[in-house]
């Protein structure tokens, strides 16, 4: 059964189900950190190297979220970023900055950023959400509990997927009561964002539940903790075989997005996924 068809979803500007490819300039991101740090050209060559394999979306951040990962002042966020996103400018990519800080997003907006991916669903900027109403930006709401530093301290739930249900039910409310349309709106459970591996796949094997919110639907399942619990231990760069299983089974609940380290192999997933089930 495809979930997401017993729910219409607004038209994001680009086909779904997308892949977006994730591009980390921090230097302590917990898959790749350092990789692009501090080298723009290489980091812009990347984004350019994943659009042409066939990412929908470049997803890029310069403040590591990881779990016990320190805050970085939006100043030297704005700093890592300025050169890749006024490299990509013209570039005629779909761009998302993944940043939690206000004047971040105003920089990124001020400059052609059609996507804002706020990992705080915008509890951590007041000024966030004047930003994204006086935008005609998308918005990605993703569900964390706590904050990076205090998150994966013994998270707890009444049933995960109900919780978060709610948890963005309320911020969908928020948002709209502020100027922000629902279609602007794309909803992410949080993948390993205060959640132990038990509800990681709870909220899996219950994806179909969010549709009911009436939003796009983000998931970020790509090297995450969870799959190497399930599996033998295997460090972030060997859970690609177990990332391209999760992504799919994702898909099969109707997701829209799966954000991605590995454009290649999820795409190449994607399209044999959608060839077999027509």
């Amino acid at each position: 059964m495809n979930f997401s068809k017993s729910f219409k979803k607004p038209y994001l500007g680009f086909k779904t189900p997308a892949v977006m490819g994730i591009l980390n300039i921090t230097p302590d991101s917990f898959s790749d950190g350092g990789k692009y740090f501090s080298k723009p050209v290489i980091a812009i060559n990347n984004a350019i190297k994943m659009h042409k394999m066939g990412a929908d979306i470049i997803d890029i951040g310069a403040e590591s979220t990881r779990p016990g990962a320190l805050p970085v002042n939006p100043e030297i966020e704005i700093k890592r970023l300025k050169p890749i996103i006024l490299g990509l400018k013209n570039k005629r990519l779909n761009i998302s900055i993944d940043t939690r800080n206000s004047s971040t997003m105003k920089f990124a907006l001020d400059n052609g950023v059609k996507i804002i991916n706020d990992v705080s669903a915008l509890n951590h900027d007041p000024e966030s959400i004047n930003v994204i109403k006086a935008s005609k930006c998308l918005l990605v709401l993703m569900h964390m509990r706590g904050n990076p530093q205090t998150m994966q301290k013994e998270p707890k739930y009444n049933f995960a997927p109900r919780d978060i249900y709610y948890f963005l039910k309320k911020k969908i409310m928020k948002c709209e009561k502020n100027g922000i349309k629902k279609n602007r709106i794309i909803i992410d459970p949080g993948i390993g964002f205060g959640k132990t591996s038990k509800h990681n796949i709870q909220i899996l094997q219950n994806l179909r539940i969010f549709h009911k919110l009436g939003c796009n639907i983000l998931i970020g399942l790509s090297r995450k903790r969870f799959i190497s619990d399930l599996s033998k231990k295997e460090e972030p760069i060997d859970r690609i075989p177990g990332t391209i299983a999760a992504n799919q089974y994702a898909l099969e609940q109707g997701v829209d997005i799966i954000r991605v380290h590995d454009v290649k192999e999820a795409l190449q997933a994607k399209l044999i996924w959608q060839a077999l089930k027509k």
